[in-house]
């Protein structure tokens, strides 16, 4: 007669791992920002202990500087064999898009001193696709600042408005409207109307525009 076969544990009983953890403090930092990101919190939405949590992170602080790893892992990460500015136009959408899916990342990303290899591969690969398009080690230091203080400005300001996508903006700028009734504001009522009510505006076409500005720029400083 045959040994039995050992059953499969169930398929939602996935193994804790350091990977995992870190997925789910993202999932968390997603639902509730970083003030709702706690070692409870995390332990809650694994289905653990407090305690099984330690077992693969150290403290929050190793957490915080996974989860911002992570972020950068979903960039794209610049070639040097590409041209400049499109690998530039590429590294700034994505990381917009990053952003926009975690906006508590905003404030984070550059904070942390220890880290991890999707940061430090994101960020060698952009200084090499600069350098390897002409931009001189200063330049290079230059247009990252410029670029990266746009994107991530753009992104906090893009996370702070109102309403989002095309076509949003115009039901609250009218509403804001109705309070400049007297006159006083003629400059906001004309762009409101002139611009940001007209169907198919969308704040997020703003970025293109700026982007573009930044890198004619560039551009001419690197000529």
């Amino acid at each position: 007669m045959s040994a039995p076969v050992p059953s499969s544990p169930p398929s939602d009983r996935v193994p804790l791992s350091r990977d995992r953890v870190l997925a789910s403090a993202v999932a968390v930092a997603d639902a509730q920002g970083l003030s709702g990101l706690t070692i409870r919190s995390l332990a809650g939405d694994l289905g653990v202990k407090p305690m099984s949590v330690y077992h693969h992170v150290a403290n929050k602080e190793e957490i915080l500087d996974g989860i911002v790893d992570a972020v950068f892992g979903e960039m794209e990460v610049p070639s040097d064999q590409g041209e400049w500015r499109a690998e530039m136009t590429r590294r700034a959408r994505s990381a917009r898009a990053a952003l926009r899916r975690h906006p508590w990342a905003i404030g984070l990303m550059e904070s942390r001193t220890n880290p991890g290899p999707a940061t430090l591969r994101h960020h060698d690969a952009s200084i090499g696709m600069l350098r390897a398009g002409g931009f001189s080690v200063v330049l290079t230091a230059h247009a990252l600042a410029l670029v990266d203080s746009y994107v991530y400005g753009f992104a906090l300001q893009e996370t702070g408005l109102p309403f989002e996508g095309a076509d949003t903006a115009a039901e609250v700028a009218g509403t804001m409207l109705e309070q400049f009734a007297t006159g006083q504001y003629p400059h906001l009522v004309e762009l409101a109307e002139q611009h940001v009510m007209r169907p198919g505006y969308d704040f997020g076409d703003e970025f293109g525009f700026g982007l573009e500005l930044i890198l004619d720029g560039l551009a001419a400083a690197r000529q």
